[in-house]
């Protein structure tokens, strides 16, 4: 089996970056789509990818043999402001990407705890390996939901384990919520990290030094050789 080492790739502005990350999704997607087997792209919350949703809702691809579906997600009402379902629906899924299939982890259960098996349940419906997972990274070296110093970090950062949706919450900001789990993030062709800012800058390469992977989570991420990795930045 090939061996990957995580690559880094910085941008003079956030237009480049976002220009150059979405040529590179629809490149996945188009691979996937070429191999008549549909394509999946799985996608973070936040502030930071939201000019690259817009950008990539305008790419002519055939969406509607493409699927969409989250990394993780706040126990929210969908139309809640802070729901990463509501964010993805306003600024990726339309123009063009408006045809394409979306699953979502908030489902009818009381809790994430209860609702996690039906949450990866559907997902693992998506084609897999996925074909390109986006992710986010905080400051503290968290991706998806997984963040350091949460109850369950340790099996949800395990790769021996079964991908899944696991219940997380988040230390800073309790929401409950429901992640991928680091097998599942790892169940893909080609893995993003989308980072802007010196900050974030000094946090991947902390993260890439060798260490407890529970104290700086994207470190499990960057460390695996069995996806290849790349980290997109600008300042």
């Amino acid at each position: 089996m090939a061996s990957f080492e995580a690559r880094e790739r910085r941008f003079a502005d956030a237009s480049a970056l976002t220009e150059a990350l979405a040529a590179d999704i629809a490149s996945a997607l188009e691979t996937g789509l070429s191999a008549g087997r549909g394509a999946s792209l799985v996608v973070p919350g936040g502030r930071t990818p939201i000019a690259l949703f817009d950008r990539l809702s305008s790419v002519e691809l055939d969406w509607q043999s493409v699927w969409v579906t989250l990394t993780d997600e706040r126990w929210v009402d969908p139309a809640s402001g802070g729901s990463n379902e509501r964010l993805v629906r306003e600024h990726l899924l339309r123009n063009a990407a408006a045809r394409c299939n979306f699953v979502g982890l908030k489902n009818a259960a009381a809790d994430p705890r209860s609702g996690a098996a039906a949450g990866w349940s559907a997902v693992a419906e998506l084609p897999r390996p996925f074909d390109f997972v986006l992710l986010g990274m905080g400051d503290d070296g968290h991706i998806a939901s997984l963040f350091p110093d949460s109850p369950g970090l340790g099996a949800g950062l395990d790769l021996s384990g079964p991908p899944a949706c696991i219940a997380m919450t988040a230390p800073a900001a309790p929401h409950a919520r429901l992640s991928l789990n680091l097998r599942a993030l790892t169940d893909a062709r080609a893995i993003a990290v989308l980072i802007v800012g010196g900050q974030k800058l000094a946090t991947d390469e902390r993260a890439r030094a060798r260490g407890p992977v529970v104290d700086m989570p994207v470190r499990g991420l960057l460390l695996q050789q069995n996806v290849p990795v790349t980290v997109y930045w600008s300042p």
